[in-house]
């Protein structure tokens, strides 16, 4: 009997999912969630060894004008579209190929935190192909629904200046 691989037996690495991704050749953008924040990283690989050109954590958007009452909020929806939104814009300005998204072995449910960094990356430029109707709608990126409100425009405005 064949046993699997060992992070394949943890639920961290879908082999087959990876090795797809390294025969097209194209840069990955690696989006993780942790308990506290919200990660991003363009990823290089040659021969199966990544090498990471930029990485980015939610945290950076205290430098942009989020509010340090929200700080629990580093990890929410609006979170996640400001993070994909600056990754983006960096990837931009150092000219960098467009790349592959790279969710690893998180589910993909429609308007939820992964698709709010999708939306983040569209609209800083990168073409990424995704479904309209999976994207979360303007009123939860901007977090209307929240007790403590933030300012969307202005965090958004910095973030493009860039």
């Amino acid at each position: 009997m064949k046993v699997a691989k060992r992070r394949r037996r943890e639920s961290k690495t879908d082999y087959l999912a990876r090795r797809n991704m390294l025969k097209s050749g194209k840069p990955r953008l690696v989006f993780r969630k942790t308990n506290k924040y919200i990660t991003a990283q363009y990823i290089v690989s040659k021969e199966a060894q990544d090498e990471v050109k930029m990485g980015i954590s939610s945290k950076n958007l205290m430098k942009y004008g989020w509010p340090k009452e929200n700080v629990g909020g580093l990890k929410s929806l609006t979170a996640s579209y400001f993070t994909g939104l600056l990754i983006g814009k960096m990837i931009q300005n150092k000219k960098l190929d467009t790349p592959l998204v790279d969710f690893g072995m998180l589910k993909t449910i429609h308007k939820n935190k992964l698709f709010a960094f999708i939306k983040g990356l569209k609209d800083s430029g990168l073409k990424i192909k995704c479904d309209e109707e999976a994207l979360p709608e303007e009123g939860r990126l901007k977090g209307e629904h929240l007790k403590n409100k933030i300012n969307f425009d202005e965090i958004k405005s910095k973030i493009e200046a860039i």
